[in-house]
């Protein structure tokens, strides 16, 4: 069990280090990544059914017990986190493998992406908050590398901004934590389950805000969300698709966590839900008035994670169920959504509503994977969008929390809205101003295989949620059900 906790966190790192000695192979770096990526989520599936069948799994690395040393736990929540979040890197992998010129300019492309994994795998199987901020850290600094990927003045401008601004939250996270083992004496999260539970109110209400504020950045909820929207769509498409889909959802991971493992009665249930339906109402809304198919997307990343939050403030299991189902769903719908803006972009050279139009017959596939990407997003029916939705409304409708309720179905409605305005803008219509590509280029446009496939693999995924979401919510549950009750963590980590 030592193995099959540590190995998803060491296996992408050395990884990265093989890639770097690959520097001038460009084929091998390729091979390496695949391979690395593709044996991590073996071990991910099989960690997960082992989870699943014997319950939460833990290791402290170096034989150091608990709470003095690293521990690693996975639980159900971190089990599903771990399978679906290396399920969308690797299908992004093989876009960019596919996308021509996305890594034929940049040797550092692939270590700097394996190593950004690593972070996303320790964070969701970190059992303490100062290897959470190591984790955090780790992610971060390989997206500073990859966000700026290609140094044009536009992508290091607004580059910048997502440097500085996730900056200043890392040194907020740090001074959370000198609070909080000040307070505690400990940051090892099943210790403080304990130890926070004997502190003053107040202190554990005033810890909470500072957490959720600090996660709530890199979550991008209201008002902390003004740093996403001008820094993903420039962006090369492989890097833009795997922000949107996973590093926000690692915010929210964090909110999830430490709101229902650490904090008890002492929860901001109805701050959590104000500001559940203001990041969905202004997240669609700046979507609608947008004219460009990756900003729109964008925004609503932004929109989204306004109904992960809502689950989490409800503090119910069927909100929770609801949250972590919809967490799932959302991770690859919001990567496949970028990866079709990316083979629009490669085909047409641009992804303004004004200058692309008609694709759906020069790029019908590419067109229907949007379709159905588009309709799981805005919630409709028999989509896994639907049924994420579905399970937040009746949470909120049992939870006697009507006016969320409201604002979480207009937010769908606009939501509709929107897809159907980047429709009719790129895959309907004529275009107003005609880029060169289109120009030049009067039959269908070409796209290659790998771009093709795997956004294909990813919607594919996304249809497989809806089939499947009976038994897959029943995981959830379960999933809600040991958030809430944090005995059996705590067991677990400290027996």
């Amino acid at each position: 069990m030592t193995l099959l906790l540590s190995l998803p966190v060491a296996m992408p790192l050395a990884g990265a280090a093989l890639a770097v000695l690959a520097w001038r192979h460009r084929r091998l770096q390729r091979a390496i990544a695949v391979a690395t990526l593709g044996a991590t989520l073996v071990l991910a599936v099989v960690l997960a059914v082992t989870v699943e069948r014997d319950g939460i799994q833990t290791t402290q690395v170096g034989g150091w017990p608990a709470p003095i040393g690293i521990t690693l736990v996975a639980d159900l929540f971190a089990a599903l986190m771990l399978v679906i979040g290396l399920a969308t890197v690797l299908a992004v992998l093989v876009f960019a493998i596919g996308q021509p010129g996305s890594d034929d300019d940049a040797p550092a492309f692939h270590p700097v992406y394996l190593v950004m994994t690593t972070g996303i795998v320790a964070s969701f199987l970190t059992g303490d908050l100062f290897n959470l901020f190591v984790a955090f850290e780790i992610t971060l600094t390989a997206s500073y590398v990859l966000i700026t990927l290609g140094g044009r003045r536009e992508q290091v401008r607004t580059g910048m901004t997502y440097v500085v601004i996730n900056l200043l939250a890392s040194l907020l996270f740090l001074m959370a934590l000198a609070f909080v083992y000040a307070a505690t004496g400990t940051v090892n999260m099943a210790d403080l389950v304990g130890r926070l539970g004997v502190l003053d109110p107040d202190l554990r209400l005033a810890l909470s805000l500072l957490l959720f504020v600090v996660f709530g950045i890199k979550a991008a909820v209201f008002p902390l969300f003004f740093w996403l929207p001008d820094s993903y769509p420039t962006a090369r498409a492989p890097v833009t698709a795997v922000f949107a889909g996973l590093l926000t959802k690692v915010g929210v991971y964090a909110i999830v966590r430490t709101q229902t493992l650490l904090f008890g009665e002492d929860r901001p249930s109805t701050l959590l839900l104000v500001v559940a339906g203001l990041t969905m109402i202004i997240g669609v809304l700046g979507a609608i008035a947008q004219d460009d198919m990756k900003r729109i997307l964008s925004f609503h990343i932004i929109s989204q994670i306004g109904y992960m939050i809502l689950g989490v403030g409800l503090f119910t299991v069927a909100g929770l169920a609801g949250a972590v189902l919809f967490i799932v769903h959302q991770i690859p719908v919001k990567a496949s959504l970028f990866l079709v803006g990316g083979i629009v972009e490669h085909s047409a050279g641009s992804t303004a509503l004004s200058k692309v139009g008609g694709l759906v017959r020069r790029i019908p596939f590419a067109a229907g994977l949007f379709g159905l990407a588009a309709l799981s997003l805005a919630g409709l029916p028999p989509f896994s969008g639907f049924v994420g939705k579905l399970a937040l409304v009746e949470a909120g409708f049992s939870a006697e929390e009507y006016p969320i309720v409201a604002v979480s179905l207009v937010g769908s409605l606009l939501t509709l809205f929107s897809m159907v305005k980047i429709w009719n803008g790129v895959f309907w219509g004529i275009p107003e101003e005609p880029t060169p590509e289109l120009l030049a280029t009067p039959g269908r446009l070409h796209t290659p295989l790998l771009m093709n496939v795997s956004a294909a693999a990813l919607v594919t995924l996304t249809v497989a949620i809806a089939l499947f979401a009976g038994p897959l919510y029943d995981l959830c549950e379960r999933a809600a059900n040991d958030l809430l009750d944090p005995s059996a963590y705590v067991q677990a980590v400290l027996p």
